[in-house]
């Protein structure tokens, strides 16, 4: 009764291990592009989905615009790269306040593709220290940080369009 135990407990730690050796390792930027890639795709196409009638959608008085959020992203994305990379952003207008949604998804696309040139910026720099709104840390840490800040507000979205009748396309499958 207990071979099977430790053959099956020896299994289950082997697995990880032996998936690894196959793994093409790289620098952590790289690594985290696909995470950047997929919370990005699903806010574009968020972005997309939603009318331009209901970009003033609020859930509640307090909160953000749909198209506030969205501009909310665009502004995020450029001052989160650019602070990274050392430059100035190059965002061109507050996002916010942007005119209308062909706007924002032109800017939203530019802005993932900016922080995009930060990933690759950051290939060879990547335990070099940097500092974002006060907190130090490593530009490793802060591209994560820009993914984690686009998780975060893409969970605000689905939100919005649960509660205009709309599935989110993180939910949309395929």
């Amino acid at each position: 009764m207990r071979l099977p135990a430790l053959v099956l407990t020896l299994a289950v730690l082997a697995a990880p291990l032996a998936a690894q050796e196959g793994m093409a390792h790289s620098d952590p930027p790289t690594e985290l592009v696909p995470l950047l890639n997929q919370f990005g795709g699903w806010f574009v196409q968020g972005a997309e989905q939603m009318p331009e009638a209901d970009y003033a959608f609020k859930p509640t008085p307090e909160v953000r615009s749909f198209g506030q959020l969205v501009g909310h992203m665009i502004n995020g994305n450029f001052a989160i790269c650019a602070g990274i990379m050392g430059e100035k952003s190059p965002g061109t207008m507050d996002y916010e306040k942007a005119p209308d949604k062909a706007t924002q998804i032109a800017a939203l696309r530019e802005s993932i593709e900016y922080c995009r040139t930060a990933h690759t910026w950051g290939k060879s720099r990547h335990h070099d220290e940097v500092t974002l709104f006060g907190m130090k840390g490593s530009v490793t840490w802060a591209l994560a940080f820009n993914i984690s800040h686009l998780a975060e507000h893409y969970g605000n979205m689905v939100t919005y369009m649960r509660l205009k009748g709309m599935v989110p396309p993180s939910s949309q499958g395929g």
